[in-house]
């Protein structure tokens, strides 16, 4: 194996808050953008008291989230049917193609989580999910 001396390590600072697809509040970290990344993207999440995502999958690519803080149900699968409960301090994995949608379960409280991907761009290749009744 070769070292690589003459690449660097970048620090990113998240700035201004960007809306999702899913109507969240997120804040980019690590991007192809921000840091050159080309296999991974790494940004925290905000879930609103109260609030929910709208329901979507990530087509071609896997998600890990790390819950910093709050209480989050996670609803999934085929109309949402299934539900996972995350609190502070838990890992979450999400197969590609796998619907869902988080609900933050406090009303005063946010919920703020730490989301990283196999895909390197800034914004997420996001694909918005209608249940049945």
């Amino acid at each position: 194996m070769t070292l690589d001396l003459k690449k660097s390590v970048t620090r990113v600072r998240t700035g201004k808050e960007i809306m999702t697809e899913q109507k969240l509040p997120y804040y980019v970290g690590i991007s192809r953008e921000t840091a050159g990344a080309r296999e991974i993207s790494m940004n925290r999440v905000v879930i609103p008291p109260g609030a929910t995502a709208e329901p979507h999958y990530h087509k071609d690519f896997e998600t890990a989230i790390y819950l910093l803080e709050g209480r989050v149900d996670t609803r999934y699968g085929e109309n949402l049917k299934e539900s996972i409960l995350t609190e502070k301090g838990d890992f979450l994995f999400i197969p590609p193609g796998v619907p869902h949608q988080p609900v933050n379960l406090s009303a005063t409280e946010p919920a703020v989580a730490i989301v990283s991907r196999n895909n390197p761009n800034e914004r997420e290749n996001v694909v918005m999910y209608k249940a049945e009744d």
